[in-house]
């Protein structure tokens, strides 16, 4: 078999972090691709600091084992909250989605930014942190209903389902309306929203809210790709799916998420 250009690991606590593999395969081809899904210990928001560190540690050290020269923590939650630990712990370079996504906001018109996340997301305060780092102001919206919603899949323009989706996203965004009506750009602060961004495009239009969608996990993948120098190649990416509960609910929503059918899920024990 041809040598891989690099061997890329990349994880989440489940599914969402596959839209940012999604992203990352055309950009870098030819590589070894290693995504880990913690499905059995998920929601990494509900728990406490300490836990979710060891749980990315866990993950990172994993994905390590298997050959990773580069970890993307394809995770809000644990980019938010263990990204330093796992910066100090691991031997390979370390990306989390925060910090690519803030710099993509700098780069769009204007200077107030609407941040779309999860609760845990939002409560962390570390988007409003990254943008303010880049001298931009944040409003961060914690949109719980919205990742059930993408994992229960109703999102098909053929669905009466979508219509329940596209009215809890608009009371969503009523509601930052209000609260940032001077807002010039929307970033995507959670892996499972770029599945919405057609729904989330339609609805501001409808809604005469002008806003420049920013993609959190299209952005790191660029991050990322920027980093990493390899000469052209012909070769064709390859990649192992791991999860750690759960393997056909794994692959039956993951390739939802990457776009396409995924390859046999193997199942891990990473512990409690």
């Amino acid at each position: 078999m041809p040598t891989p250009t690099i061997t890329l690991g990349v994880f989440d606590s489940g599914f969402g972090g596959l839209t940012v593999l999604r992203e990352l395969l055309p950009l870098i081809p030819g590589a070894r691709y290693l995504y880990l899904g913690d499905t059995a210990r998920l929601p990494y928001g509900s728990k406490s600091r300490e836990t979710i560190a060891r749980y990315a540690l866990s993950s990172g050290r994993f994905l390590l084992e298997q050959g990773a020269q580069h970890l993307v923590v394809a995770c809000n939650t644990a980019t938010a909250l263990a990204l330093d630990d796992l910066k100090h712990d691991l031997p390979i370079p370390v990306t989390g989605v925060i910090a690519p996504g803030a710099a993509a906001a700098k780069a769009a018109p204007g200077s107030h930014v609407l941040v779309l996340a999860t609760s845990a997301t939002v409560q962390s305060g570390a988007y409003t942190r990254a943008l303010e780092a880049q001298d931009l102001t944040a409003t961060e919206k914690a949109c719980p209903l919205l990742v059930p919603l993408v994992e229960e899949g109703w999102l098909d323009n053929t669905s009466e389902t979508q219509s329940v989706t596209a009215e809890v996203l608009r009371i969503y965004l009523a509601e930052a309306q209000r609260e940032a009506p001077h807002a010039t750009s929307l970033l995507l602060g959670c892996t499972h929203y770029p599945l919405l961004k057609p729904l989330i495009e339609a609805t501001l239009l409808t809604m005469n809210y002008p806003l420049q969608i920013i993609d959190s996990a299209q952005a790191t993948a660029l991050a990322v790709a920027r980093t990493i120098h390899t000469e052209p190649t012909t070769q064709i990416s390859s990649a192992s799916f791991y999860a750690t509960d759960s393997i056909e609910k794994f692959q039956r929503l993951g390739s939802r998420f990457l776009g396409h059918p995924l390859p046999p899920v193997e199942l891990i024990d990473l512990g409690g």
